[in-house]
């Protein structure tokens, strides 16, 4: 069972950046495909970013297309989400999670998340 600790949120304005960073314990970490989800209050965890067990390849939802890079060290068992030009409506608690790299669907548990806040 894979277990994850996010860091890096924190309060910001819009158009500022910030980069998060999911630790994961268990030797399988370079096996999975890595995703970030985002909660906003009230609202529904959504998908935003993959990436291949490899890093060979990654996906994102339209809404982060070309402000947010995913990437990931497996010799440090991390997974980043890199977040340039952050808006209001990105405020969100942040979760990452092993997937189906095709499905984007969670394979483990949520971890504790890390709050992000962009005022406006």
């Amino acid at each position: 069972q894979v277990q994850l600790v996010e860091s890096g949120g924190g309060l910001v304005q819009a158009g500022g950046s910030l980069r998060l960073s999911c630790a994961a314990s268990g030797r399988t970490f370079s096996s999975y495909a890595m995703g970030w989800f985002p909660q906003a209050p009230g609202k529904e965890r959504e998908f935003v970013a993959a990436i291949r067990w490899s890093g060979s390849s990654t996906y994102y939802a339209d809404s982060v297309k070309g402000r947010f890079t995913i990437s990931r060290d497996n010799a440090k068992n991390t997974v980043y989400l890199q977040m340039n030009s952050l808006k209001p409506e990105d405020t969100a608690v942040y979760y990452c999670a092993p997937i189906n790299y095709y499905s984007r669907s969670p394979l483990a548990d949520w971890g504790q998340g890390t709050q992000v806040t962009v005022s406006s």
